[in-house]
């Protein structure tokens, strides 16, 4: 199943383009589901439905169908047992109500289900191609990064189950009615483990530049730009390829836009920025509407608008962003496409078979490939857009 990613700062019009472009799809004959993970939705405000959508998918035209994310919804059918349980302790210890419920969810589980949503769709099959129109910048890059802080909270759980709890406390707890109190019980852990196994293959598919393309959003804005800069450095950090960049709300160069005129010159002078930062990404120019973008009949005009002729599902851009390969001489090496980074905020470091790269507020935990067991991190170095990271036998680095 084909996956497309929509991101951009607020306000730029992603979700207009995300529905577009399901649309457009879903008219071609491909079995469409547009979804909003945007806590804000605004997808059924774009298709110009009468009422908000719900988590399951809804048909709203041929083979189009659509869903917002409902973080309750899926709290209550995949945590509910564990978010009880935590409850109950917090209840113990005279915290009720909303705080009790916020402090059992654990570190990146909010942002986690919609990728168990994606990944479900997915193995079911029932769809061609999945849209989805996702939160403002980076919100987006909380849910990218989700899997692997989700992974750590999951491990720290069925650690502490299957080297503590369930040797030593669980019997204990049977001659302590009180400490029996404190242990979860099994069904916590079954859930934590089904939670786990669904998100196993989450992070492949995402990073699959076959199978998943993100598609940056943006207006011809000085802010904007920047912004977009940013996510396609953090982007190409979590392995995601972005393939295709879409900017919006274009004045009329061949028509009088009145006291606008002064700012149509301006946005000229910033398309020409956009193509030299982001080339050799494919660039789609979508004009200024004179009226909102709203119900299937503009929908449908703006994809015309953005992809012509062209399948609007097709792979335009296919470059990985990350590059593991074995070097003549035995040693391995690492690239990452990094571009727009700055340096001064870039810090890497191992820690076992972990590879830890931070860039300003974001950090990707790379779990390191079998291949480079027992080989620890160089010198790293930036060669242009790519980070190229080094790796050698331990006694080597040592000496």
């Amino acid at each position: 199943m084909r996956t497309l990613i929509f991101t951009g700062k607020g306000g730029v019009g992603k979700t207009s383009v995300a529905a577009a472009t399901a649309l457009r799809a879903a008219d071609m004959g491909l079995r469409t589901l547009v979804m909003s993970t945007d806590p804000a939705h605004s997808l059924a405000d774009s298709l110009d439905l009468e009422g908000p959508l719900g988590p399951e998918p809804v048909q709203i035209a041929p083979n189009l169908h659509a869903l917002e994310v409902s973080i309750h919804h899926d709290i209550e059918s995949n945590w509910g047992i564990v978010r009880e349980h935590f409850a109950q302790l917090m209840a113990e210890q005279g915290v009720e109500g909303i705080l009790a419920d916020e402090m059992s969810i654990l570190p990146g589980m909010e942002e986690a289900f919609p990728l168990i949503r994606i990944k479900k769709h997915k193995d079911e099959g029932d769809f061609d191609l999945l849209v989805i129109d996702c939160a403002p910048t980076g919100e987006t890059l909380r849910l990218l990064s989700a899997p692997e802080t989700f992974k750590w909270a999951i491990n720290m759980l069925r650690g502490a189950e299957k080297f503590v709890i369930k040797p030593l406390l669980r019997p204990m707890g049977k001659l302590n009615p009180a400490l029996g109190k404190m242990i979860a019980p099994t069904e916590v852990y079954e859930a934590v483990d089904d939670m786990f196994a669904q998100m196993v293959g989450v992070t492949e598919a995402l990073t699959n530049p076959l199978e998943t393309s993100v598609r940056l959003v943006m207006n011809p804005e000085k802010m904007v730009i920047k912004e977009s800069q940013r996510a396609l450095t953090y982007l190409s950090m979590y392995g995601m390829t972005v393939d295709t960049v879409v900017v919006n709300k274009i004045l009329p160069v061949d028509q009088d836009s009145g006291y606008l005129n002064h700012w149509k010159d301006v946005q000229q002078r910033y398309l020409q920025d956009v193509e030299h930062s982001f080339a050799p990404l494919p660039i789609y120019h979508v004009p200024y509407y004179a009226e909102e973008v709203v119900g299937l009949d503009k929908l449908r005009a703006m994809s015309r608008d953005i992809y012509g002729d062209a399948d609007p599902t097709a792979i335009v851009y296919k470059e990985s962003p990350m590059d593991l390969a074995k070097l003549d001489d035995g040693t391995y090496r690492i690239k990452i496409k990094l571009p727009f980074a700055d340096v001064n905020q870039l810090d890497l470091f191992q820690n076992g078979d972990e590879l830890v790269i931070q860039i300003g507020d974001f950090r990707r935990i790379m779990t390191l490939p079998v291949s480079l067991a027992g080989q620890e991190a160089g010198q790293a170095e930036m060669e242009g857009d790519w980070l190229i990271v080094p790796f050698y036998a331990a006694d080597r680095v040592s000496s």
